[in-house]
């Protein structure tokens, strides 16, 4: 008997989206580390930093969703 893993597949996809996402503003927040240290890049370097920050909040929830739906069809809770 086959399962459909169709909803942990797109679990699992939007977990690996969001991993992507949080790597894209890691980049991101490096590349303005290594500018000029002028006020205006300062601020945006800063930006850049709460934004990653709120990706990884988005990756640690996907993951957990992600890994509760594998506890429930592996184990039953």
């Amino acid at each position: 008997m086959a399962v459909d893993t169709s909803d942990l597949d797109q679990l699992q996809n939007a977990y690996k989206a969001a991993v992507e996402e949080w790597i894209a503003a890691i980049r991101e927040e490096e590349e303005l580390a290594s500018g000029n240290h002028s006020v205006a890049e300062i601020d945006k370097w800063e930006a850049a930093h709460f934004k990653e920050d709120e990706v990884r909040g988005k990756v640690l929830a996907s993951k957990k969703e992600y890994e509760d739906a594998l506890r429930r069809e592996q184990f039953g809770f």
